[in-house]
């Protein structure tokens, strides 16, 4: 007997169809509907989300402030384009972008619709706010697919023949302590790290003409790695120093992802400009660059923006988002959500020796698999078994990192606490049957 073809699989096979190839698939998943941290498919079958839509939904799918602000908006208007007509949402989006993302006394902030839009942004402020060229980034990072955006990015397999790339970038390693310290306690493995960073003024470019070094506090799609707060401390003293703007890309650690409205929060230290998106707007296309007042007003008019920059609709959602995040404590919630997973993950770390290491901030928490407890030799095979096997078995994850060994936990902030320990128990298992433990 032939067994019937599900409506998850005539969707995919109707992708495949008609999808460019290019468009990657990271999870078979299918979905109908979904609420809170619950993804429904197209077989009425409920998964539970660890993947939030690669940290677009930590309020939840669909929270109904966020909802109810859409469908007010989109009855007044849907777009007049802010170039042409002001409208009243993206100033208020603005003022409360800096009220919770101060940079210094005096901030400003504008609207953009993606992350990768908020970078290519703030590179351009940053060029004309210093009237130098250089930008420095880091391997692991990854900022996004535009021109701009992907040359920042690090990964080869996200640009493959798409060059020539844009001039001027200048790559330095980031440091990963886990892969890179060897036997080196995280002083020592900093204290090397920062000369690196300060010998970089004399064999890779000429400090007098970088604009801006960017990175991501916490590396999203490199691997869930949290820069070490003294080198954050160290790179911020050496930006000053060398009137280099430091940007902080914080498109995927944003909007309490890390139990703040940013990770740079989480370090204490303030960056020039800095940028949102994804959960800024439960899941519309919303994104932000925040700055010192006089680094943003460098701009000369015109040369930032764009013909969607800052939808009302996805304005309205966002301030719905950010209304309802203060409501319900989301900060707070990240911090014992982070707590549970830390705790169950580090308990299996004990017992596997293939998970080399456990590690993130708040609710943005990475668990690498490695071969012979060595952080130099990636096991991506393990880690891929692991993503299939809990998608069988109800719960969405995705991977991450330059060699995808790391399996990154990003469940909407509003899941249940029964939710949360139902998925992890699915995860456990599936970790113990690739690892055979």
């Amino acid at each position: 007997m032939i067994d019937e073809i599900t409506k998850s699989q005539e969707l995919l096979n109707r992708r495949k169809e008609v999808v460019a190839n290019g468009v990657g698939v990271f999870n078979t998943a299918t979905v109908m509907k979904a609420k809170g941290a619950i993804i429904t498919d197209a077989d009425g079958n409920e998964h539970i989300d660890f993947a939030g839509g690669i940290g677009v939904v930590n309020a939840g799918h669909c929270p109904e402030p966020v909802v109810e602000a859409i469908k007010e908006q989109a009855e007044l208007y849907l777009h007049t384009s802010f170039n042409v007509v002001t409208y009243e949402p993206y100033i208020r989006l603005c003022e409360e972008l800096i009220k919770i993302l101060p940079h210094g006394n005096n901030t400003k902030a504008m609207l953009v619709s993606t992350g990768a839009e908020a970078v290519e942004n703030a590179i351009k402020i940053a060029r004309q706010a210093t009237k130098r060229p250089a930008i420095i980034c880091y391997s692991g990072a990854y900022h996004g697919r535009t021109m701009m955006a992907m040359t920042l990015t690090s990964k080869v397999g996200y640009k493959y023949n798409c060059g020539p790339f844009a001039p001027e970038v200048y790559r330095l390693p980031f440091p990963n302590l886990y892969r890179y310290s060897g036997s080196r306690d995280e002083k020592t493995f900093v204290k090397d790290e920062l000369k690196r960073l300060r010998e970089s003024a004399l064999n890779i470019v000429d400090i007098k003409s970088v604009a801006a070094i960017i990175l991501e506090p916490i590396q999203g799609e490199g691997g869930f790695n949290p820069v070490p707060k003294k080198y954050l401390e160290g790179l911020r003293e050496f930006c000053t120093e060398h009137g280099i703007l430091l940007i902080a890309d914080e498109v995927q650690s944003g909007f309490c992802r890390t139990g703040h409205w940013a990770s740079w929060q989480h370090y204490g230290i303030q960056p020039d400009i800095s940028t949102y998106a994804k959960s800024m707007g439960s899941g519309l296309p919303i994104a932000a660059v925040v700055g010192r007042a006089d680094v943003m007003d460098s701009a000369v008019s015109g040369t930032i923006g764009g013909t969607y920059i800052g939808s009302p609709v996805c304005c309205a959602a966002a301030l719905a988002t950010i209304q309802y995040m203060k409501d319900i404590d989301l900060n707070q919630r990240a911090k014992e959500v982070g707590e549970i997973i830390m705790t169950r993950l580090m308990q299996l770390k004990a017992i596997c020796p293939d998970i080399g290491d456990v590690r993130g901030i708040g609710a943005m928490i990475g668990m690498e698999f490695v071969k012979h407890g060595d952080p130099t030799q990636p096991n991506s095979e393990i880690c891929d078994r692991i993503v299939r096997g809990c998608a069988e078995n109800g719960l969405i994850l995705i991977s991450a990192g330059t060699h995808k060994n790391i399996i990154r936990l990003l469940s909407p902030l509003v899941i249940t606490n029964e939710q949360l320990h139902k998925g992890m128990s699915i995860l456990e298992n599936e970790i113990k049957k690739a690892t055979k433990i």
